[in-house]
């Protein structure tokens, strides 16, 4: 017998997850399994999310996150046999599932295995997927916990393999349950163990969710680069600022490139910098190629930590910034924002990019954006020449027309 119950989260202290240009319900998933006898074999509470990304008809990478989990079917899940130990077993949405394995090797059990299937057939999640298939995701966790102890991990715990991306928090889970009573003995994950707060974030309360507080200090100016085998193809020069607005409460995190990680990957049509940290999970910067002849930024994707204990994760692929031709690079010496969504805007400092055509690892000629240009110099010049002159002229005509007004009224 299975008791399986779906909560969605909300208020202050809990998760919300904002994912694509919008706001998500987080479900905490509760299950309860137990025996023919109608005793508790197995207890577990959780929330998840994924993000997959795949590769599209048209040779780019796009991201999708997952995480309405409100049509969650148990069928599987079962307390064990002498042969096989317990597992639990989701299925939601259109053709994925999840599914975890426990063995039992006294004095302990383990979370042994976790697997994770999609199905990129769905044309709603999956559009444009060059490859249509099943896809399956297996990965060998080996966690292990003392029987009778109750496994509790409230910070964030991911799996990442083949292009998917599993985030776990709020974790309680009892396996091989004794005399069907879960134990009160907790045994905390080392996250929740050595949980301490790394990242220079600033809290303000402001009226508005899209409110962003004035910055502090400006951040640090990194430069990332990513090859393709032992040549440099794509160079970035930066200082990044993230601005995330949550439950009315805007963070802004300055990030520091000398604890920042960079991968990333290039392609004839696409190429992607990733960048992460001890609280961010990731985040991408994709270009792409238009018309043949330019690139621009087209799609920022994010996930990380807060030091509330949420998850932040948001994905938009519709973006279109930092335009230049191919075979230069962009660059832009003064402030920009890049708008990702209502919630999420990153600040850019001392920019300058070159993601194609990259040639003996340097930059090419750069086109500057328009803040930067000569001309915006000019602007103030000019109006100021012209009031100057405009004063000129009417003082003249003044002085004019008050030397014919006193010759008009001489003496014969």
């Amino acid at each position: 017998m299975v008791y399986f119950r779906l909560s969605p989260v909300s208020g202050s202290g809990l998760l919300l997850l904002c994912l694509v240009l919008g706001a998500d319900w987080s479900y905490a998933l509760e299950l309860n399994l137990t025996d023919s006898a109608n005793a508790t074999c197995l207890y577990a509470k959780w929330q998840m999310n994924f993000t997959i990304t795949y590769e599209t008809t048209n040779k780019t990478y796009r991201t999708v996150n997952i995480s309405d989990l409100s049509t969650v079917r148990h069928e599987g899940s079962t307390c064990g046999d002498d042969q096989n130990g317990p597992r639990i077993v989701i299925h939601f949405g259109s053709g994925f599932s999840w599914i975890v394995n426990f063995t039992k090797n006294a004095p302990d059990y383990l979370i042994d295995t976790i697997s994770f299937s999609y199905n990129t057939n769905d044309h709603t999640i999956f559009p444009d997927a060059e490859h249509k298939g099943n896809i399956t995701i297996d990965k060998r966790v080996a966690l292990k916990i003392p029987l009778n102890d109750i496994f509790r991990c409230k910070s964030l715990l991911t799996i990442e393999k083949n292009n998917v991306t599993q985030h776990f928090w709020n974790v309680l889970v009892q396996a091989f349950v004794q005399s069907g009573t879960v134990s009160t003995k907790e045994y905390l994950c080392d996250e929740d163990k050595h949980s301490t707060t790394v990242a220079p974030i600033i809290h303000t309360t402001v009226p508005s969710p899209t409110t962003t507080p004035t910055p502090t200090e400006k951040p640090k100016v990194g430069t990332y680069s990513v090859s393709n085998g032992s040549n440099t193809c794509l160079l970035a020069t930066m200082g990044l600022q993230l601005n995330v607005t949550q439950d009315k409460v805007s963070s802004i995190i300055n990030i520091n490139p000398n604890t920042t990680g960079v991968t990333g990957s290039c392609h004839p049509q696409t190429a992607q910098l990733r960048l992460n940290s001890s609280i961010i999970k990731y985040l991408d910067f994709v270009f792409a190629v238009k018309n043949e002849n330019r690139f621009y930024l087209k799609e920022v994707n994010v996930s990380m930590n807060l030091v509330n204990g949420s998850v932040f994760s948001i994905a938009n692929n519709n973006l279109s910034y930092w335009d230049a031709p191919l075979g230069s690079s962009y660059m832009c010496n003064k402030e920009q924002t890049v708008s990702v969504s209502g919630t999420f805007q990153i600040n850019t400092f001392d920019l300058r990019v070159q993601p194609f055509n990259v040639m003996e690892g340097k930059y090419s000629t750069a086109e500057e954006c328009s803040a930067d240009s000569d001309l915006n110099f000019l602007i103030p010049v000019a109006v100021g020449v012209a009031l100057g002159f405009l004063i000129i002229v009417v003082f003249i005509s003044y002085m004019i027309g008050r030397r014919k007004s006193r010759t008009g009224y001489q003496s014969v």
